[in-house]
């Protein structure tokens, strides 16, 4: 009796696209951030919005989640993606305020190339969401989650260059200290990139 009056399935998928929305806002404010450099305070506010947005939505799927007795997916892996995919807009937060608190005065190319495969990897978060929701075609997803995978190793790349370039370069201990947490924290928004995709992929593999 108790099941039969429990909301069964819900509406994960679209809590998921709505989220997956929120994180490519928030992304292409940040890749504006670090390519025009102006308008700092206007590019974080717009940051902060997509945050909260996606936090919201967060707390939305989180409570469904407990009241719904048959779910699309493992709940387990609904929390995981949920809370992972929240990382990535709670990291692009971090930078925008990193930059405005401590008053960078001017940008890297590194940081600028970082900022361009942020965006490009929650682009594909978003993608790879989107298609979660029709399991029929794993292939489509898996190599979605595969140019993440190389997005996020390209970014290592970037961030090696940019460290070895950093200390042997600038001669300003606040503004050497100031970029490397920069640098740190944008290739992490690639870190969790990843770690979102390898949810997915963990769902398209038990489920294919």
């Amino acid at each position: 009796m108790l099941s039969r009056l429990m909301p069964r399935e819900g509406n994960f998928f679209e809590l998921f696209n709505a989220h997956a929305e929120q994180i490519v806002i928030g992304s292409r404010e940040l890749e504006l951030m670090m390519r025009e450099f102006k308008d700092l305070e206007a590019r974080a506010q717009g940051i902060d919005i997509a945050e909260r947005a996606a936090d919201k939505i967060t707390h939305e799927t989180i409570a469904l989640l407990h009241k719904t007795f048959i779910t699309p997916l493992d709940r387990d892996q609904i929390h995981q993606l949920i809370t992972n995919m929240d990382d990535v807009l709670d990291l692009m937060q971090d930078v925008a305020e990193s930059v405005v608190l401590y008053d960078i005065r001017h940008i890297t190319p590194e940081a600028k190339q970082l900022g361009e495969i942020c965006q490009m990897s929650c682009e594909r978060v978003k993608v790879a969401v989107g298609l979660l929701s029709n399991l029929r075609n794993p292939e489509a997803i898996l190599k979605t989650c595969e140019e993440i995978d190389r997005l996020e190793s390209d970014a290592d790349r970037v961030m090696r260059s940019a460290m070895s370039k950093l200390f042997r370069d600038e001669s300003d201990v606040k503004q050497l200290i100031k970029l490397r947490t920069i640098y740190d924290l944008l290739e992490e928004i690639t870190d969790r990139c990843e770690d979102v995709a390898n949810i997915i992929e963990g769902i398209v593999l038990e489920n294919s």
